[in-house]
């Protein structure tokens, strides 16, 4: 069967929407469930889909966020070396077909939010509002474009646990939120080592970074995540001994560390966390140990 070629531009047109997306980073939503798992609710079927809905809900919402992110970033990153492959830059997805895209995405995003209650819906409002603002003029601003995504990273799991209508303590929120600005100034460090010796054109907040000042705030953010997990054991747990997980936290920070410092894991170091094979071991013995002590507690 021969395909036209109206029939292959539709497939072209419909990978690159898909493309677009971004759907190898909704593994970032998996925080939605993070109330599941520190309220012990893992075996409850009904908190599951719900949790579900939610993580739907927010990978809609954060691909809306992509699609508007790369229209208006599409010249800038036909200069870059590594995104002027995106649809939107390379020219195989129209600015204005994008943005339908992310309308229909935030409006169906938004609906099943509503349909977990109405501070899930509170929530989701406020992370496309949150998306928003930081395409449009948080992230050309020095710092303010990482507490922003430790903001949205925070809203994400205050989200999950509302859709399952359960208690998150605040020094786990505290936790999120630090543990999001090192991954956030990692990565700002790998993007700076990139323009510094290629190439390679980068950010326009780039400017106000260097590498000394984010080495600081990287390891800086490492150890008050540490801390607040620490604190979070001790005081907000369900139970006290959620402690025992604490050498799996520090190994997975340390080895993050390490790579960072002896490798050059480029411009988006977060993929790390997906690829290497000691943090991937000590994440996975971290969720099993704390699901047995809370499911226990």
């Amino acid at each position: 069967m021969t395909i036209g070629p109206t029939t292959a531009l539709r497939r072209q047109g419909a990978y690159a929407a898909v493309a677009a997306l971004r759907p190898h980073q909704w593994t970032k939503n998996l925080l939605l469930f993070a109330g599941l798992l520190f309220a012990g609710q893992i075996q409850d079927p009904v908190r599951w889909s719900q949790a579900l809905v939610a993580f739907a809900a927010y990978s809609m919402l954060s691909s809306a966020g992509y699609l508007v992110n790369d229209v208006r970033d599409a010249e800038q990153d036909r200069l870059h070396l590594t995104k002027r492959l995106r649809p939107i830059a390379r020219g195989d997805l129209t600015p204005r077909n994008a943005l339908v895209l992310a309308a229909l995405l935030a409006c169906t995003g938004l609906g099943l939010a509503a349909s977990l209650g109405l501070e899930s819906m509170l929530f989701a409002g406020a992370f496309c509002a949150g998306q928003l603002v930081y395409t449009l003029f948080l992230k050309r601003l020095y710092l303010a474009d990482a507490l922003a995504i430790a903001g949205l990273f925070t809203i994400r799991a205050a989200a999950g646990a509302a859709a399952v209508d359960v208690h998150i303590s605040n020094w786990l929120l505290l936790c999120t939120a630090a543990l999001a600005l090192f991954l956030t100034f990692a990565k700002r460090r790998g993007e700076v080592l990139a323009t510094a010796t290629g190439p390679a054109v980068g950010r326009a907040v780039l400017q106000h970074y260097s590498l000394r000042r984010l080495g600081a705030l990287v390891w800086s953010s490492a150890a008050a995540a540490l801390l607040l997990y620490g604190a979070y054991t001790l005081t907000g747990a369900e139970s006290n001994e959620m402690a025992v997980t604490i050498p799996f936290v520090m190994f997975g920070l340390a080895r993050y560390l390490y790579l960072m410092q002896r490798h050059d894991l480029g411009e988006e170091p977060d993929r790390v966390l997906l690829t290497d094979v000691p943090i991937l071991l000590a994440v996975g013995l971290w969720a099993v140990v704390a699901a047995i002590v809370l499911t226990a507690a």
